[in-house]
C-alpha cells in the first residue's frame, strides 16, 4: 500500500491478501482463494479493515464492488488458519479477535463510498456478514447465504449480525437464520430484501459494476450523508431523526454539486457531479 498523508493511491495499490482492480472511479475488491471458496484469514481481515479505513480519505474512489473469485463469494473464516488456532486461545486473545473482526464491519459502514456486494455461490459465516455489511447486494440464482455460527457451537450474534440483519430482512426472519444456521437460498434472499436483485452468474460483475458506476456518477458527498443517516437513525426517535435529516440536507445544500444540479436543470442538460 502506498501511503500519502493517510491515503493510498488507488492505481498503485497492491494488497497481499486480496485482489484490487481500479477502473476510475470504481474499485473492485476480489477475495481470491477460489480453491477454498475464498475464506478469510487473520491477515486478510486486517488488510481489508485497513483498506476500508483508508477509503474514508480517498475521494478518487467513489464506489466499491466486493466480490469473490471462482463462482463463490466467501466461505467465512479459514478452518485451519483461523478456526483451529481459535480453539487454543485464551479469553483475552479471543476477545481481541472478535473485536478485530467487528472492526471490518465498522470500517465498511464508516467508509463514505457505497459498497456493492456481487455474491455468487457460497456466502457463509463471515462471508455472509461481508455481504450483509455492504450497502447493496446483487446475487445469482445459485447463491446460498448462511449465518452458520450456531452450527459450529457459537452464537448468532457475530460481527453485528443481530443489529444489522433484522434491519434488512426483519426480526423474525433474522432470528430464524441466526438460530438455525440454515442456508437462505437466492429466491428467499430476494423476496426478503437481503438481495436487491438476482442476475445470471455470467452477468454478475457487469451488473455490479454498472450499478457502482451509476452511483459513482452521482453526488458523492450526498450519498455519503445518506449512508451515514441510514446507519445512525435506527438509534434515534422519529423527532430526532427528522431534525438530523434537516441538518444533513442543509449541509448538502451548501455543496457545489447542489448548485451544479440546479444549473444543469436550468440549461436542460445532465448534471456532472464532482463530490464537493
Amino acid at each position: 500500500m502506498i501511503a500519502r498523508r493517510g491515503r493510498f493511491v488507488p492505481q498503485s495499490f497492491k494488497p497481499e491478501h486480496f485482489r484490487w482492480d481500479w477502473d476510475d472511479p470504481v474499485a473492485t475488491i476480489t477475495l481470491a482463494r477460489p480453491e477454498k471458496k475464498n475464506p478469510l484469514t487473520f491477515e486478510s481481515y486486517d488488510e481489508l479493515t485497513d483498506t476500508f479505513r483508508r477509503l474514508a480519505v480517498t475521494p478518487e474512489v467513489r464506489a466499491v464492488v466486493l466480490t469473490g473469485e471462482g463462482g463463490n463469494f466467501c466461505s467465512g473464516g479459514d478452518v485451519f488458519e483461523i478456526i483451529g488456532p481459535l480453539t487454543e486461545m485464551t479469553m483475552p486473545e479471543l476477545l481481541a479477535f472478535t473485536r478485530m473482526t467487528g472492526d471490518l464491519v465498522k470500517a465498511m459502514r464508516a467508509a463514505p463510498q457505497i459498497v456493492v456486494a456481487a455474491v455468487d455461490g457460497v456466502a457463509a459465516g463471515a462471508g455472509a456478514i461481508l455481504a450483509m455489511a455492504a450497502d447493496l447486494r446483487i446475487a445469482t440464482p445459485r447463491t446460498k447465504t448462511a449465518f452458520l455460527f450456531t452450527r459450529v457451537g457459537l452464537a448468532g450474534c457475530d460481527m453485528g449480525a443481530c443489529a444489522i440483519l433484522p434491519r434488512i430482512i426483519g426480526q423474525g426472519r433474522a432470528a430464524e437464520l441466526l438460530y438455525t444456521g440454515r442456508s437462505m437460498n437466492a429466491e428467499e434472499g430476494l423476496a426478503w430484501g437481503f438481495y436487491n436483485r438476482l442476475v445470471d452468474p455470467d452477468a454478475l460483475l457487469t451488473e455490479a459494476h454498472t450499478l457502482a458506476r451509476r452511483l459513482a456518477e452521482g453526488p458523492m458527498f450526498a450519498h455519503a450523508m445518506t449512508k451515514r443517516q441510514l446507519d445512525q437513525e435506527w438509534a434515534m426517535s422519529i423527532e430526532t431523526a427528522i431534525e438530523a435529516e434537516a441538518q444533513a440536507q442543509a449541509i448538502c445544500m451548501q455543496t457545489r454539486d447542489f448548485r451544479r444540479a440546479f444549473e444543469a436543470f436550468a440549461a436542460k442538460r445532465k448534471p456532472v457531479f464532482k463530490g464537493n
